[in-house]
C-alpha cells in the first residue's frame, strides 16, 4: 500500500508531504550505467535509451530493473467550466467514453494492451461537476483533497512503471489555466483548441481563463490553491497519484497537456518534484510544448497528438521496453568476444 494512504487532512499536510521527497537511487543510476559501456555497441550509441535505463535504475532502485508491472490510470472527471462553451462536445461524453473504456471500445484500450499494461479506469465524481472557475473555485479545499487521495492512493509500491492519463470534457481549459498561473504569460500563448473548438470557442476558452486568474488572483502565489481553484477533480488526482509514485519508487510516464500541468504544481513545490517522470510524448495541443520546455521535460515522441486518456504515455512504454531489453539482454563485449575500442 502506499505510505500515508489516509487522505490528507489540510492543504499544509498535503504540502508538507510535497516538501519531503526520497531522492532516486544514485548507486543503482551508477550501477546501469557501468553496465551499459560494457555491452556491445559504442559507448552512447543508443541514445536516450541508455538513459531510460538508467532512469528506471534510479527509481525502481535496482541494479537490473523490471517492468512486470505496468499499469496506465485513466482518471475522469468533469468541469462546470464547460458552461462557458469551451468545448465542442457536451459533459455528457465524459460518462460515455468512461463506458467505453469499460466495453474495451476506446484508443487507451487498444495501446495498453499491445503495451503490456493493466488499465485502471477511476471516475470521479462525475454526476457533480467542479464549479465554473469563472464565477467560483473549481474545487473546495475538502473536494481537492479528497480528489489528490483518490489519485494517491491509487498506486501502490508493487508497480514498476506507471501511465497517467485523463478523460474529462473541457479539461483543457484548467490546463491552460494551471499553466499560465503557474509560468505566467497571457492565457493566449497556453490556450489551444481542445476538442477542435473554432476560432470563436477558443476566444471563448481565453475570455474564461482570464476571468479565472482575475478571480482567483488570491491564490496565484500557491501551487496547491492554484490547483484546487482552477483544475478539475481528474487532474488533483493525477498531482496526488504523481506525488505517490514519488514516494513509492515508482517511475512515471505523463501523457499530454492535461496531464503534464495536472503534476506541474509538484515542480513548482520542489526542485526536483518530477524527477521520476518522462514526458512521454508532446501532443498537438497548443501549450504543451511550452509547458513541456517551462518543466525540462523533453517528450520522447511527437506524432501530432491530441487524444489524451493516456494513450501517448501507453505508446511510450513500448520504448522503455525496448530500452530495459537492451540492457538486460545484449551482450558484454567479453561475452561476446568483441573487440573493444
Amino acid at each position: 500500500m502506499s505510505p500515508q494512504s489516509a487522505s490528507f487532512k489540510s492543504l499544509e499536510d498535503l504540502r508538507a508531504a510535497c516538501l519531503d521527497l526520497p531522492a532516486g537511487n544514485d548507486a543503482a543510476a551508477s550501477a546501469v550505467a557501468r553496465r551499459q559501456d560494457t555491452l556491445t555497441k559504442p559507448p552512447g550509441s543508443l541514445g536516450r535509451l541508455e538513459t531510460i535505463a538508467a532512469w528506471l535504475g534510479r527509481w525502481q532502485g535496482r541494479d537490473m530493473p523490471k517492468l512486470d508491472a505496468v499499469k496506465v490510470f485513466v482518471f475522469a472527471g468533469n468541469h462546470g467550466v464547460t458552461a462557458q462553451g469551451v468545448s465542442a462536445y457536451p459533459s455528457e461524453v465524459t460518462v460515455q467514453m468512461v463506458a467505453n473504456f469499460a466495453g474495451g471500445g476506446a484508443a487507451i484500450n487498444q495501446l495498453a494492451r499491445i503495451a503490456g499494461a493493466k488499465l485502471d479506469v477511476i471516475p470521479l465524481d462525475l454526476d457533480h461537476p467542479t464549479g465554473d472557475f469563472t464565477i467560483a473555485p473549481a474545487m473546495d479545499e475538502k473536494e481537492f483533497l479528497a480528489a489528490v487521495s483518490a489519485g494517491y492512493d491509487s498506486v501502490t509500491s508493487d508497480l514498476d512503471l506507471v501511465c497517467f492519463g485523463e478523460m474529462g470534457i473541457g479539461n483543457t481549459t484548467p490546463a491552460a489555466a494551471i499553466s499560465t498561473a503557474l509560468f505566467g504569460g497571457s492565457a493566449e500563448k497556453w490556450t489551444g483548441r481542445g476538442t477542435g473548438v473554432d476560432d470563436a470557442g477558443l476566444q471563448r476558452k481565453v475570455v474564461a481563463i482570464e476571468a479565472g486568474l482575475k478571480r482567483h488572483a488570491d491564490s496565484l502565489s500557491d501551487p496547491l490553491k492554484i490547483a484546487a481553484a482552477l483544475g478539475g477533480r481528474e487532474l488533483a488526482a493525477i498531482f496526488g497519484a504523481t506525488l505517490a509514485a514519488r514516494k513509492n519508487n515508482v517511475p512515471v510516464l505523463l501523457d499530454g497537456f492535461v496531464c503534464t500541468a495536472a503534476a506541474a504544481p509538484l515542480a513548482r513545490l520542489h526542485p526536483t518534484g518530477l524527477a521520476h517522470t518522462i514526458a512521454a510524448h508532446v501532443s498537438a495541443e497548443a501549450g504543451h510544448r511550452r509547458l513541456l520546455e517551462a518543466l525540462g521535460l523533453p517528450p520522447l515522441l511527437d506524432l501530432g497528438m491530441r487524444l489524451g486518456e493516456g494513450s501517448g504515455a501507453c505508446l511510450a512504454v513500448n520504448i522503455v521496453r525496448s530500452a530495459l531489453e537492451c540492457h538486460a539482454r545484449m551482450a558484454s563485449f567479453a561475452e561476446a568476444g568483441v573487440s573493444e575500442k
